[in-house]
């Protein structure tokens, strides 16, 4: 595995308390616990990114079913997703697809990135990079407002 990418789990999906917010905000961390990652998302990818976490099925394939059921169906396998950059506060992720004869990265938002991963079971990464470019300064105030519940689960 490439060094330079650390493993993540999410550990939820809060709503943004802040005045005039209208987004949510996953948590991805660290095994190890001393890197978290916070990605402020839309509210319905943060649904998304929700629902999979629970396990919840809707009736109907959403937007993320509907694309795991066509890389199954076409031979491919989501070998991983990883957060690739930020730039501006915006975050970029890649997907990576496997097959017998190929494979194939493609750009994604995060928030798809890993609303796919949760449901193909893939693992998520981020660069070193990207971690280190978290300002404490930031993360830190925002996280202490945010009642995570030690960060196990979703409010």
């Amino acid at each position: 595995m490439d060094s330079s990418l650390v493993k993540l789990t999410v550990q939820g999906v809060w709503t943004d308390a802040s005045p005039n917010a209208e987004s949510q905000v996953v948590l991805l961390q660290d095994e190890a616990k001393t890197n978290v990652l916070p990605i402020w998302v839309g509210s319905a990818e943060g649904t998304a990114i929700r629902m999979a976490l629970e396990g919840m099925i809707p009736p109907r394939p959403l937007s993320h079913d509907l694309i795991r059921n066509l890389t199954e169906h076409l031979g491919l396998k989501v070998s991983k997703v990883v957060v690739t950059d930020v730039r501006n506060n915006t975050y970029y992720a890649s997907i990576y697809l496997s097959s017998k004869q190929s494979d194939v990265t493609v750009d994604s938002r995060p928030s798809d990135a890993i609303a796919l991963a949760l449901r193909t079971k893939s693992p998520i990464y981020a660069t070193r990079e990207v971690l280190d470019r978290q300002s404490p300064e930031t993360v830190d105030p925002w996280l202490k407002n945010l009642d995570t519940k030690g960060l196990g689960g979703s409010a």
